[in-house]
């Protein structure tokens, strides 16, 4: 079965003279889809970019952890695990070559999972082991996604 997908990006660093010259612009655009809530982003600060806006490699990285969080929220659900917070913060780690080019090299999910008490937790940890075989995203990217998960029992 087929999905589509569609974004609108519109490019909003133009400061009057367009990109008559490398500093005479700014790398910031809104990410739109309809029916939703525009995303205003930016280049990487290192890269001229402004810090406060998202920029492409946030947003790589903020598409797999939701990912990866959506299917272990369902796979816990199907598994009788009661999971009543999620929350991750993870780390991804690139390179830049000579040349300007980058990329991912990997990247390493830490949720920090709060399950009812009384939880296996070796079986609600060993459901992140199913994910990325399923995951859109992370069947998507070609360096590492690794999972380092720490459970808090809830009330």
């Amino acid at each position: 079965m087929g999905h589509d997908f569609t974004s609108e990006i519109v490019w909003t660093g133009n400061r009057g003279e367009g990109t008559r010259g490398y500093r005479s612009y700014d790398r910031t655009w809104d990410i739109a889809v309809a029916g939703k809530e525009v995303v205003h982003c930016s280049n990487d600060p290192a890269l001229g970019g402004d810090p406060t806006k998202m920029n492409p490699e946030d947003l790589l990285l903020s598409a797999l952890s939701a990912c990866h969080m959506l299917w272990y929220l369902h796979y816990a659900s199907d598994a009788g695990i009661v999971v009543t917070g999620y929350r991750d913060r993870p780390f991804g780690r690139g390179e830049s070559l000579p040349s300007g080019a980058g990329q991912f090299l990997s990247a390493e999910l830490r949720p920090e999972i709060t399950v009812a008490k009384c939880t296996d937790l070796a079986a609600a940890d060993a459901l992140h082991g199913r994910i990325h075989a399923v995951c859109f995203i992370a069947r998507s990217v070609s360096f590492p996604v690794t999972c380092a998960a720490r459970y808090l029992e809830g009330a």
